[in-house]
């Protein structure tokens, strides 16, 4: 500043104002700041005169503009610390005056040694909500004594920084919210259209392009009516219409019924779509069309349902017993059913299973499966009896989208899901007489429609059937037809009850104890003698599934390393009938034992294993193995009780 330039107290207070006014009015952004920086230095006489952003967590301040002297500064930033500005910042909105000697008390400022600076003011600038966005600033290379005039002419120009620089901040994020909104509806999996007034193409996003298979430029300013058949574009029009007739607020709706939509190729598809209306600056209508391709998305449900689908019989299929374990049995009647499915297993033949509840019928199944051709394809199971009459049809043969009240979106039946593969129904009895002729349909031909649709299906599945009813006692009640009878019994297989299979018991014991104490995490010893001599000596007519429960009750209330079945089979009965073969006399369930019955019983126990096994210790089929012991431990056993091992 020169020494001819006035000082404030020389200046008149309206040409204070009127240079205010004149300096900063019609004028924004940089343009504003140089402005506002010139006016403010020559309003108060100073020397240099700035206004800067904050940026807090660098902790310096960037220069929107910086007169020193008669020369602009344009994008000067410092680090605040050790600063006058520091005290500003961190001060809000109070003005700081260092009107003398600021030499003494900022010895080592760069700005204020380059300048000679002597006096100093600035004042914090702030967004609504009391952020410190910047700050404004004046130094002068003479005293700046206090004056209340220039204290207030001050903030009348910080006023004015402040609300640009919040104006600024406000267009800051209206761009990036535009920019994000952009990047939003061109990312989006839907075509999104907005049309003018005259329904040309004013926008598009990516997805437009390949829903109606042209280019976005090829989509910039074309009608709209190129890419619907004349009804829906007709529909469009009339939906605009109604649209504008409603108050604000209520200016978006579905499309009823839809669209029919053309491709540049002129393929047509059906669309589903919504409407909005909303209105330039000028008050010119603008429509936006979010639309798609309902093709596409029932192709994709249905791949989607096709996975579901097939995820959760997989995962029923590992959540139940491994059909190893299920299938344990050295029995006659065992072997005789292994050897059964074992022939029938490579053939296509339908196979109907009969036995009692719990017998494990779906593990012959399952058997049936894995030996099969068809190992490689899924198993779908499906129980009759646990599906409502008036949907069963649906569940075997799928639906077509508004076949029925509530089907509103197509599915695949289990016929489809298991076509290459097999198909098990379970509780057939269960079957509704109404629905019975459409199964013999597809047993004889593999073909059947779907509910709702015209068009036939071809699958290719094997059946199994199972039930525990007697069906030809249903056949003449009338409640099964005899043809679906003979059709499903090809080949009949009938699963032993427990009680036929004794023998097996031991067995089964102790491979459901291995099984379900790994399962739970507890290291058990396996049953003892007299523990399975009481599991032998039940009737189970539950059979396997119920000696599975019994087990996993004991399990879970096993203590010091042995299962426990005071809880488990306190309230079972021994069989009306049980041979000394079987089971021995002296095990009744209630009978108390003492150490000599004990002993004799595990010496009667240990001779019987030694039989069956011709006197063979060690190997698969040895007197240890059935038994659950290592064949060194058996031996000790032999040798305390005194039995000889037979010699071949």
């Amino acid at each position: 500043m020169s020494a001819s330039t006035p000082r404030f107290g020389e200046l008149d207070e309206l040409s204070l104002w009127r240079g205010v006014a004149e300096g900063t009015a019609g004028e924004i952004g940089a343009a504003f700041f140089d402005t506002l920086v010139r006016s403010l230095s020559a309003a108060t006489g100073t020397y240099g005169a700035w206004v800067t952003e904050w940026r807090r967590e660098e902790r310096r301040l960037h220069s929107y503009s910086m007169l020193l002297g008669d020369e602009l500064r344009p994008g000067f930033e410092y680090p605040v610390d050790g600063t006058p500005c520091e005290v500003v910042v961190e001060q809000k909105g109070e003005l700081i005056h260092i009107p003398d000697d600021i030499i003494s008390l900022y010895p080592d400022n760069a700005i204020v040694k380059a300048t000679g600076a002597v006096s100093f003011m600035g004042i914090s600038l702030q967004d609504l909500d009391g952020a410190v966005l910047g700050h404004l600033a004046v130094l002068d290379n003479r005293p700046m004594p206090p004056e209340p005039r220039l204290e207030a002419l001050f903030r009348v120009f910080s006023a004015r920084a402040a609300a640009e620089l919040r104006r600024l901040r406000a267009e800051e994020q209206v761009r990036l919210r535009e920019a994000k909104l952009a990047r939003v509806i061109d990312g989006a999996m839907d075509a999104i259209v907005e049309l003018d007034a005259q329904f040309r193409i004013a926008h598009a996003n990516s997805a437009a392009g390949a829903v109606f298979g042209v280019t976005e430029a090829e989509l910039a300013n074309a009608a709209f009516s190129r890419f619907l058949e004349p009804d829906s574009m007709q529909k469009i029009r009339g939906l605009a219409r109604a649209l504008d007739a409603r108050p604000e607020g209520r200016r978006s709706s579905w499309v009823a019924g839809g669209l029919s939509g053309r491709t540049a190729d002129g393929s047509v598809f059906p669309a589903e779509a919504s409407m909005s209306r909303s209105q330039d600056e000028h008050g010119q209508p603008f429509y936006t069309l979010v639309l798609r391709n309902v093709n596409e998305r029932l192709h994709a449900e249905r791949t989607i349902e096709l996975l579901t689908s097939e995820t959760e019989y997989l995962r029923s299929a590992l959540a139940s017993e491994k059909a190893e374990i299920g299938m344990l049995g050295e029995s006659a009647a065992f072997v005789r059913l292994r050897s059964q499915i074992e022939e029938v297993a490579a053939t296509d033949a339908t196979v109907l299973v009969t036995g009692e509840t719990g017998t494990g019928k779906e593990l012959v199944a399952d058997a049936l499966h894995a030996l099969s051709s068809r190992r490689d394809r899924r198993i779908i199971k499906v129980n009759c009896g646990a599906i409502p009459e008036n949907l069963i049809e649906s569940e075997f043969f799928g639906h077509e989208a508004g076949s029925y009240t509530g089907a509103t979106r197509a599915r695949e039946g289990r016929f489809t899901l298991a076509d290459g593969g097999t198909l098990f129904l379970d509780e057939i009895g269960e079957l509704p007489l109404s629905l019975q002729p459409k199964l013999l349909r597809v047993l004889q031909s593999g073909e059947f429609e779907p509910v709702g649709s015209s068009r036939t299906r071809r699958v290719s599945v094997r059946v199994i059937a199972a039930t525990h009813k007697n069906l030809l006692s249903e056949v003449q009640a009338g409640r099964f037809r005899e043809d679906l009878y003979y059709r499903l019994a090809v080949f009949p297989l009938e699963v032993p009850s427990l009680r036929e299979r004794r023998e097996d018991i031991p067995l089964l014991a102790r491979a459901f104890t291995k099984r379900i104490a790994a399962r739970m995490g507890k290291s058990l010893e396996p049953p003892s003698d007299f523990t399975l001599a009481r599991l032998a000596d039940y009737d189970w007519p539950g059979n396997v599934r119920e000696l599975i429960n019994v087990i996993e009750r004991a399990v879970i209330t096993a203590r010091g390393g042995t299962i426990d079945l005071g809880r488990s089979l306190g309230d079972l009965t021994p069989a009306p009938a049980v041979t000394g073969a079987t089971a021995p006399a002296s095990a009744a369930t209630h009978t108390l034992l003492t150490l000599d019955d004990l002993r004799a019983l595990e010496k009667k126990n240990l001779a019987l294993a030694l039989e069956r096994a011709g006197g063979v210790i060690a190997g698969a089929s040895g007197a240890a193995a059935l038994l659950g012991m290592k064949p060194s431990t058996l031996r000790s056993r032999l040798q305390a009780l005194g039995i000889q091992v037979p010699t071949k």
